[in-house]
């Protein structure tokens, strides 16, 4: 997810590639043994060619093949000259076709190297556009200890439908999180658009009903004729020096509270349609206000999560595995991440985000700084 980590055992990585690039010698030389143990009438010089093709599968430069293709040539001419092979211009057709071999293995090596470079520099773009659409989140930002993890269904791509963000504004910290309805770029657009709507709003409106009203105005500018796209989005407020979160669903799962062992999901006080809809600028948007106790922490998720199915067929079932998580808010997403990928058994198949909010309520202490309160 966002916090990019590789999956597997990186340690083995050197020892398999070593392996892979002295395959096509290790045939060689196999080769060379098999032609020793066999009659003369048996000939096993044509399976050389084989090596500068493993050559040209398994070597990460153009010179790999052809000093794999030099080496074949020279072994198929010593085994001629020691009586394997000949009559019937065999050791000629071998040589021929290791020359084939070779400068295919070599071509192909050539347009292997050239699309990785292609490759690479795709993903550095989107990289930086990830970077720009969602930077990185302060660890800390006022009373709120925050983590997030992010992966885009295209895991090439890097970025995807799923969108968040957490800032800090006049009226206290603001935090949105939601999915846009499908995948490509399209759904970078859009989610791009809500970002930009939010960012703006959320410094200008005192209200998390304003803010939402303008993030629907903009979507629908944005989306215009295209009723079927739309967005699901939660806002959320933390007032200033208030020991609260307001929570404004539009359509989104649920956020769980966790507090102590138990997981409470945070229900609207009736539901509100998802953003490209209905015109929110005409309907009463509901706020659930939540008190927090210091240490309360607040896991807001996306539809990748919950939705993440194992072989069976069964959903993740996060209300349940989230309350079992370690005390920090990093080894919290750390353990979740671990717990849907071994549920699922394979690549998510669809965006994923999950945003952990660890709530400690500021102090002013007698000397006039200002701290986190610790719990007992």
């Amino acid at each position: 997810m966002r916090r990019v980590g590789v999956e597997g055992d990186r340690p083995l990585l050197p020892v398999i590639g070593l392996i892979l690039r002295l395959l096509p010698f290790l045939l060689i030389l196999a080769v060379v043994v098999l032609a020793a143990g066999t009659p003369e009438n048996v000939h096993v010089g044509p399976l050389l060619a084989v090596a500068p093709a493993l050559s040209g599968l398994t070597q990460t430069a153009p010179r790999g093949p052809l000093v794999t293709g030099v080496v074949a040539a020279v072994v198929a001419l010593g085994l001629a000259a020691l009586g394997q092979g000949r009559g019937g211009g065999e050791p000629y057709v071998t040589l021929v076709s290791i020359g084939l071999v070779t400068t295919t293995a070599w071509a192909g090596v050539h347009v292997r190297m050239r699309q990785e470079r292609t490759i690479k520099e795709v993903r550095s773009v989107a990289e930086a556009a990830q970077e720009v659409l969602l930077p990185q989140v302060p660890q800390h930002m006022g009373s709120l200890t925050v983590g997030v993890r992010y992966r885009a269904a295209a895991a090439e791509a890097r970025i995807g439908g799923d969108l968040y963000e957490v800032v800090p504004t006049p009226f206290g910290i603001r935090v949105a999180i939601g999915d846009v309805r499908g995948k490509g770029l399209g759904a970078v657009r859009t989610a791009a658009a809500v970002l930009s709507a939010f960012r703006e709003a959320a410094y200008e409106e005192e209200e998390l009903q304003g803010v939402a009203r303008r993030l629907s105005a903009s979507l629908e500018r944005r989306l215009g004729e295209d009723d079927e796209e739309f967005v699901t989005l939660i806002l959320l407020g933390f007032p200033n020096d208030q020991a609260c979160v307001d929570i404004l669903n539009c359509g989104h799962p649920s956020p769980l509270l966790l507090r102590s062992a138990h997981a409470e999901a945070l229900d609207p006080p009736t539901p509100t349609p998802p953003l490209g809809i209905l015109d929110l600028r005409k309907l009463e948007l509901p706020v659930l206000r939540v008190p927090l106790l210091p240490e309360d922490r607040l896991l807001l998720y996306t539809d990748g999560i919950i939705e993440a199915r194992n072989a069976a067929g069964e959903f993740y079932p996060l209300p349940d595995r989230a309350p079992d998580s370690l005390p920090g808010v990093e080894d919290t997403l750390d353990r979740l991440e671990a717990d849907v990928r071994r549920h699922v058994g394979h690549p998510l198949q669809d965006d994923a985000a999950m945003v952990l909010l660890q709530y400690a309520p500021v102090v002013v202490r007698q000397d006039g700084l200002r701290g986190a309160q610790l719990s007992a």
